[in-house]
């Protein structure tokens, strides 16, 4: 053994002492990941207050805490107007239920309606009496009490008698469904009171017969102020539907006498919300006559395409993006509101991402696409027939490299293309050329309009036709390849953009049009009957249109619409942009195509097209009719004009007469008898069938025929009178 005064060398020298070692315990090592139930009892033990029913809002929130603050001083500083105004109509109710009560107004009534008035008359004498001896009785005993009152204790007593008095009158008079007193014949301007009072919120539904009479709302969330205006959550009486509130929005707007701009109403849905929960809110002024702001994209150096783009902002100034990976955009609206700087906003996106690949068609032939040019693989700008037919050849270009990418994605690992989708490393991996790739074409319905024919299947059809299906095949399998289609059309019609073509994109953008179907168009069938009608906008509202969204946003992934304001960008931001994107392209070496000076116009490849739209072939001009006299005397000259190729490639054999009258503008009585007189005839009704597949029996001409007339012209034509 060591004594205390032996250092620990001393202990070491000798083996055979023994140092006493702490007790050794039989335990188990705990992390605290393996215990999740503990955790969850002292979340659920230290956040009760939160989920508890029975605490008030205020005590849960520091925004709950300041708008119940904000509510009491409301409350203490109109308390006493208030009280006036309450004892005042409860002194006019008590007097007027007095004067009922003592001219026996009741029983008099009910002798009346047994026209037993004269019978009565002395027991209603002797009753009125009685109760106007009573009235005396209990005024002058109440007198009394009150002097006596004053003898004894004073002042206080009288004070005491009023505020008691008052308090009854208050009670009485206090306001319930309506202001009792004579109705003014022509009452003030309605407005909205500057606190949200959950009575007048009640009275509006009311009003816009939203709930019945007898049915109330439910609070889910108290008024707050939320920006510059009041939110607040209801929820409707049973039965009663959120989306009919969202369709009368109109309505409802003016039963609280605020313009509708200033309302916004949407249904709750998700696990928060029910087919009957409603959430408003109520902006103080206009939201949109303040100036616009300016992109955010001014102040980034570089964007990710795979990440929203900022469009614009909703009247609660939240900040509004657009998704335009896997999903294309619409953009309609008539001239001069905003159209083209929508559709350059959702560029600018893609501009800053040096990995993109950009093709810009301008058919407004104008200068506000010019600084694309800088950074696009395919640019051009025009309204031409060669225009037209230029893009008609970018777009089988784009066939052939969508279908190219489904093939090359069958080869990939499940790790670098987990499904049939382009994915970021995908789009940005320079040994898989598959980028993200935006085609935006401003007036698009210039070349869907175009008429110059282009043969596919050994069929002459109009090349706008022939557009029209390419953009469909794009806009249904291009989205998962990286092709984002952006089309944007000042003319949106059932005729100028094929139905086919609009059921399958996916964003729509309507800004101010004329009427409710051009609404429609753009937004999606009866779209106007749910609430969202841009034909209601503002002519002052620039760039404000109804956004509707395919994916999620500020206000949520499961919001059918939203009214947006998009941000301003002026030509010089847009050029600053451009230059910007050029650079980045530069630094990453991504610069192809138009921006290097390669502006040669890709070739047709009929082999890799065929089986999906069609071998086709581009003829530039129009074939000449076989060997036409120049001098042909009308109306066949017009017809000859009219059906061009059609004389000679043997696709069609029978012309309606109903057609050539509509092409031609002609009279039709007078059309039929001078083609009669240069040999041509009309047939009997053959059956042809129409665009939407219906057939029916229609007269006209046999193209033989014409033919026959062309030659007839060319070996005998009509002499001359000769000299008189």
């Amino acid at each position: 053994m060591t004594t205390p005064h032996e250092g620990p060398e001393v202990a070491a020298a000798q083996p055979s002492a023994v140092i006493p070692a702490d007790p050794v315990l039989d335990a188990e090592l705990l992390d605290d990941d393996d215990r999740p139930h503990t955790r969850q009892e002292h979340y659920r033990r230290s956040s009760w207050w939160q989920r508890s029913p029975h605490v008030p809002a205020a005590f849960k929130s520091r925004a709950n805490a300041a708008q119940a603050a904000k509510d009491a001083a409301v409350t203490t500083m109109s308390s006493p107007w208030r009280f006036l105004r309450a004892a005042g109509r409860g002194t006019v109710l008590a007097v007027r239920a007095w004067r009922r009560w003592v001219t026996v107004r009741d029983y008099r009534e009910a002798a009346e309606q047994s026209e037993k008035l004269a019978d009565k008359y002395v027991e209603i004498r002797e009753l009125t009496l009685l109760r106007w001896r009573v009235t005396g009785g209990v005024t002058g005993i109440g007198v009394a009490g009150v002097a006596v009152g004053d003898m004894v204790y004073g002042s206080p007593a009288l004070w005491l008698t009023a505020v008691i008095g008052a308090t009854v009158l208050a009670i009485t008079g206090r306001r319930k469904d309506g202001s009792p007193g004579r109705k003014p014949v022509l009452a003030g301007p309605r407005s909205l009171t500057w606190t949200m009072d959950p009575q007048i919120l009640v009275d509006a539904f009311r009003d816009a017969k939203l709930i019945g009479k007898d049915e109330t709302l439910r609070l889910v969330e108290r008024a707050s102020r939320v920006g510059a205006g009041w939110a607040i959550t209801v929820d409707l009486p049973a039965t009663r539907k959120a989306t009919d509130v969202v369709k009368n929005r109109e309505a409802l707007a003016s039963a609280l006498a605020v313009d509708e701009v200033q309302l916004l109403v949407e249904r709750v849905r998700g696990n928060g919300g029910h087919a009957g929960r409603v959430a408003m809110w109520v902006a103080d002024a206009d939201p949109y006559a303040t100036p616009p702001l300016r992109t955010p994209l001014l102040d980034v150096a570089c964007w990710d395409t795979w990440r929203p783009i900022p469009f614009g902002r909703d009247a609660r100034d939240r900040r509004i993006t657009l998704p335009l990976v896997w999903t294309s955009l619409l953009v309609g609206a008539i001239p001069r509101q905003g159209k083209t700087f929508a559709a350059r906003l959702a560029a600018a996106g893609l501009i800053l991402d040096p990995h993109t690949r950009l093709y810009v068609a301008d058919f407004k032939a104008g200068k506000d696409w010019d600084a694309a040019a800088h950074v696009a693989h395919r640019f051009m700008s025009g309204d031409e027939p060669a225009h037209v037919l230029a893009l008609a050849a970018w777009l089988v270009e784009l066939v052939t490299e969508v279908q190219g990418r489904y093939r090359r994605m069958r080869d990939l690992d499940n790790d670098t293309c987990p499904e049939s989708k382009v994915t970021p490393a995908m789009s940005r991996d320079p040994s898989l050329n598959m980028p993200i790739t935006g085609i935006f074409i401003d007036e698009v319905q210039v070349p869907l309009e175009e008429r110059t024919p282009i043969k596919v299947q050994g069929k002459m059809i109009p090349a706008g036709q022939y557009i029209g299906e390419l953009l469909t095949w794009l806009a249904k399998k291009g989205p998962a390849a990286g092709i984002v289609l952006v089309l944007a059309t000042q003319r949106p019609d059932s005729k100028t953009i094929p139905s086919q073509l609009r059921a399958v994109l996916g964003s729509r953008f309507a800004l101010r049009v004329m009427d409710w179907r051009d609404s429609n168009i753009i937004l999606g069938e009866q779209m106007n009957t749910r609430g969202w009608d841009s034909s209601r906008l503002l002519p002052s509202h620039k760039g404000v249109g109804i956004l509707r969204p395919d994916g999620d946003t500020a206000a949520g992934a499961d919001v059918l619409a939203m009214m947006v304001r998009t941000d301003y960008m002026p030509n010089d931001d847009w050029t600053t942009l451009c230059q910007r994107g050029r650079a980045l392209r530069a630094a990453a070496g991504t610069l192809t195509g138009h921006a290097i000076g390669a502006v040669s116009v890709p070739l047709l490849d009929t082999a890799t097209v065929a089986h999906v739209i069609g071998p086709s072939q581009i003829i530039d001009e129009r074939p000449p009719a076989r060997d036409v006299p120049e001098d042909l005397p009308e109306p066949l000259a017009s017809v000859v004009e009219y059906l061009g190729a059609d004389l000679d490639d043997g696709g069609r054999e029978f012309v309606p007469t109903a057609e050539l009258v509509d092409a031609l503008g002609v009279e039709p009585t007078a059309f039929g008898r001078q083609m009669g007189e240069l040999g041509c005839r009309p047939r009997p009704g053959r059956r042809i069938t129409a665009e939407d597949g219906t057939s029916r029996r229609a007269r006209g001409y046999l193209i033989a025929d014409i033919r026959a007339a062309i030659e007839a012209q060319r070996h005998d034509p009509e002499p001359d009178d000769g000299p008189v």
